[in-house]
């Protein structure tokens, strides 16, 4: 009987194909941190693949149902978790509700938009966790608003280790559908870069702050 692969390899696989993410050791990309990243990822792509979105949406609600049984409200998080958000929402039969980047200008000048009630329990759906600090300031708007925050999902992490004790420090469960282990691992399977690139693209890995600088 033929092994079934692991979900993260699956959307791994997915997300190269579709070229949500791009890898390009040779001409890095420039993060708005400033750091220099042979790796970009954007998962918003995936919203125009009907299987490829489907398919992440499906694995939220598994993982949400096996480990978060109580949920009662999905978030998502400005722009890119709003729209899974809503998918996952609509799937489970939950009610939906989205935190923007910064307070409304008017209005209300709400920072959290959609009915919540003191005390929900809420699971928070990103697109990626880089450092997690834009997906911790998310949990904390969410929790200044009343909600019972039980855990984040992500469709994607580079496994930064700060991102570890951030979201350690947060007291904020993490669970991920794919990672930067996974994807090196199908980029090497499916001959999407060299051999030099592979190493290139571990050593950016472990180093991501000073790789393809002259400290490096």
């Amino acid at each position: 009987m033929q092994k079934t692969r692991p979900a993260e390899q699956i959307i791994a696989e997915s997300l190269l194909k579709i070229k949500a993410v791009k890898l390009s050791p040779e001409a890095p990309f420039t993060w708005a941190s400033g750091w220099k990243s042979p790796i970009y990822c954007d998962n918003r792509q995936t919203l125009s693949f009907p299987q490829v979105r489907l398919l992440i949406r499906d694995e939220f609600v598994h993982n949400i149902r096996e480990n978060f049984a109580n949920t009662e409200v999905i978030a998502g998080v400005a722009t890119g978790g709003i729209a899974h958000g809503a998918l996952v929402a609509e799937a489970m039969g939950l009610p939906f509700i989205y935190v923007r980047s910064s307070s409304k200008g008017h209005g209300l000048q709400n920072k959290v938009e959609g009915k919540l009630g003191a005390g929900q329990k809420v699971i928070v759906i990103e697109d990626l966790v880089s450092t997690g600090k834009s997906s911790l300031d998310a949990v904390e708007s969410l929790r200044l608003a009343g909600a019972n925050v039980v855990g984040m999902g992500a469709i994607f992490t580079y496994g930064f280790q700060l991102a570890v004790e951030n979201f350690e420090t947060a007291n904020c469960d993490l669970f991920t559908l794919s990672n930067y282990s996974a994807l090196i691992e199908e980029a090497k399977k499916l001959k999407y870069v060299s051999e030099d690139s592979l190493q290139s693209l571990q050593e950016w890995r472990t180093n991501p702050q000073n790789w393809g600088t002259d400290e490096n």
